[in-house]
């Protein structure tokens, strides 16, 4: 079997599975996890592997999952998903398996908000088979202004593509009035919703 250092067998498709191995996994970062010190709070084992971008078809975005209308973030999260000709930059972490439960929990997995899954990510080095995660039920929502700036601080830290960072910086921002519109409208939801089981019940 052949190996990249002590790192991970190259699979028949010439692609280096470092997703997981006996005592460490391979994550890609796209969002707040960008930022360094924010991914080591919970997961102090993560070292800094290299930058790339996703092989697939894949485009950024930012939104709530569910029927969700706010979070601790106050706006929009980011998520992945597939677009024909988009572009995502992002950041490969090497972690230890001891923070994959961590990490997990970060993502929300118990609760339904975001799902692993095993992508190809394009390196200088070759690509990568790594981890990462995307939102469960997205709805579309802009993110709040201290959530772009902690995902545009890593995306500069780690040395991203310079249009790319700009494309993040110029993302749109949540406003009030618009989070106002957003909970306003769930509430109206839940209100039709109530009322057509008291009409069913009664």
């Amino acid at each position: 079997m052949n190996l990249v250092g002590n790192l991970a067998p190259i699979t028949r498709f010439g692609l280096v599975n470092m997703s997981a191995t006996a005592d460490h996994f391979i994550y890609f970062a796209f969002g707040s996890n960008l930022l360094k010190e924010r991914l080591q709070l919970a997961n102090p084992s993560a070292i800094f592997h290299c930058t790339g971008r996703l092989k697939q078809d894949y485009t950024l975005n930012f939104g709530l999952w569910g029927e969700h209308i706010d979070n601790r973030w106050h706006g929009g999260v980011a998520t992945i998903e597939q677009k024909e000709g988009g572009e995502v930059w992002g950041v490969v972490w090497r972690m230890s398996n001891d923070h994959l439960a961590s990490l997990d929990q970060q993502e929300g997995v118990d609760r339904g908000m975001y799902f692993p899954l095993e992508v190809t990510v394009e390196t200088d080095d070759g690509a990568l088979l790594c981890r990462t995660y995307q939102m469960n039920r997205f709805h579309a929502c802009p993110p709040s202004p201290q959530y772009k700036q902690v995902v545009c601080l890593g995306a500069q830290q780690n040395g991203l593509p310079v249009q790319y960072v700009r494309r993040l910086e110029e993302a749109s921002l949540l406003a009030d009035s618009h989070l106002l519109v957003v909970r306003l409208w769930f509430v109206l939801h839940a209100c039709m919703v109530l009322l057509k089981c008291l009409i069913i019940y009664v």
